[in-house]
């Protein structure tokens, strides 16, 4: 029973892992895009501004992106190991993306003038991408719940995982210390010696069948 629900539970942490990967992967195309346009801007007008380095934009959306496709690997192989360690630490990152993930909603909502403590976006990528986020605001936020979500779930099911598979090595120390020794299958247990039938153990002693008769 155990073994069919850690099973479960393991193929619900991938399934939910997967999702995170999913949105990782987006981030990434996005940011191939958006270098792509870059270079061909460069193409065009090779003078001004510096399109010899890319904006911050496009390096944020693509770390973003490496960071949550590295947080899937990490998830599956937690999944499939069961190990607590990797459990734990996939718990904590998923923990601290959370955090930050609250910290830039909490201060988007909180300082009106949050636009002006980024830095400046030469590309204009940054601002189609804020006029997108308004004009599509309903999708944005279900899409932003969903991942809160996806991330709550696991973190949940990791530590459920995780909270079985100690179960599981604490019962079997417990059997192992207390386990009554088993008899060996191929040799039979000694038996005590009998005190009606005493014998000596040594060396084999022959006696003649004609001693026997001159004693007779």
């Amino acid at each position: 029973m155990v073994k069919l629900v850690k099973s479960c539970l393991r193929l619900s942490l991938k399934i939910t892992n997967i999702t995170i990967g999913f949105m990782g992967i987006a981030m990434l195309i996005y940011g191939i895009w958006m270098i792509r346009v870059w270079q061909r801007d460069a193409a065009n007008s090779p003078s001004s501004p510096d399109y010899a380095q890319f904006p911050w934009f496009i390096h944020a959306f693509l770390g973003v992106g490496t960071a949550l496709c590295a947080i899937t690997f990490l998830g599956h192989v937690a999944a499939n190991s069961s190990n607590s360690y990797c459990l734990s630490l996939y718990m904590f990152i998923i923990f601290v993306l959370l955090l930050a993930e609250i910290a830039i909603t909490a201060d988007v909502f909180l300082n009106s003038d949050w636009e002006k403590d980024l830095p400046e976006d030469p590309s204009g990528r940054f601002d189609d991408f804020k006029d997108f986020v308004d004009s599509n605001s309903d999708i944005c936020q279900w899409i932003a719940l969903l991942c809160v979500l996806t991330q709550g779930c696991c973190i949940l099911l990791a530590t459920i995982l995780r909270t079985l598979g100690q179960v599981k090595e604490n019962s079997h120390e417990y059997e192992g210390e207390y386990a009554e020794p088993s008899a060996p299958l191929l040799r039979p247990p000694e038996l005590p010696p009998n005190p009606l039938y005493p014998y000596v153990i040594g060396e084999p002693v022959h006696i003649e069948p004609h001693s026997v008769y001159k004693n007779v």
